[in-house]
């Protein structure tokens, strides 16, 4: 059997069901377009390379425990892990209150006491972004797809169209859609969404 004529789900479930081998077509099969969106995100080539090790690998312990549901999106299942996995990269990195140093050199500004904000700045600036998570799940898929794309992960509309399969200008649209939905929810919902 050629498992190049194969789609990937049926290389998902042939893999579930032991064959190993599959596994191996699936992730040749994907590997650049992964590497690729993981690398555009953090702009690093030695952590896009982590990532990708942690996102496949995440990708067959979740297989392996039946926790694939996506039949027929494998490829944006993937994403969505590698995505998670950047996130909580950065979430790591915030925690340790530094900046990463391209250069190597000393850098007298990666300090734990410059970094923090004062309490009040701290709970105002959570409760934003709280907000701003609230408002961004209110909306439609294609539009929350759009902003996270752009704001969550940093990619350009020419990135977003290439990985969502859309014209740029519908991804154009959805973001513009997704804006004045969200200041729409922020008047009704009477939020203020400013650090100041």
């Amino acid at each position: 059997m050629n498992l190049h004529n194969l789609d990937d789900y049926a290389l998902v479930q042939q893999y579930i069901a032991g064959d190993q081998i599959c596994i191996e077509e699936l992730i040749r099969r994907h590997k650049n377009r992964v590497y690729t969106y993981i690398l555009l995100i953090v702009k690093n080539q030695h952590l896009a390379e982590d990532i990708f090790q942690d996102t496949f690998i995440k990708v067959i312990k979740s297989l392996n425990k039946g926790r694939y549901y996506d039949k027929g999106k494998f490829l944006s299942w993937v994403l969505r892990i590698a995505h998670n996995l950047i996130i909580d990269h950065y979430r790591k990195q915030k925690l340790l209150n530094t900046v990463p140093n391209e250069t190597g050199d000393l850098d007298l500004f990666n300090n734990r006491k410059l970094a923090e904000l004062n309490v009040e700045e701290t709970i105002v600036q959570d409760q934003v972004m709280s907000d701003v998570r609230m408002l961004v799940d209110l909306l439609p898929d294609d539009q929350k797809q759009v902003v996270y794309l752009r704001h969550y992960c940093g990619l350009s509309f020419k990135d977003i169209a290439d990985q969502t399969g859309v014209s740029i200008n519908t991804a154009l649209g959805r973001m513009r859609y997704a804006l004045i939905n969200m200041r729409k929810m922020m008047k009704d919902k009477q939020l203020s969404l400013t650090l100041s």
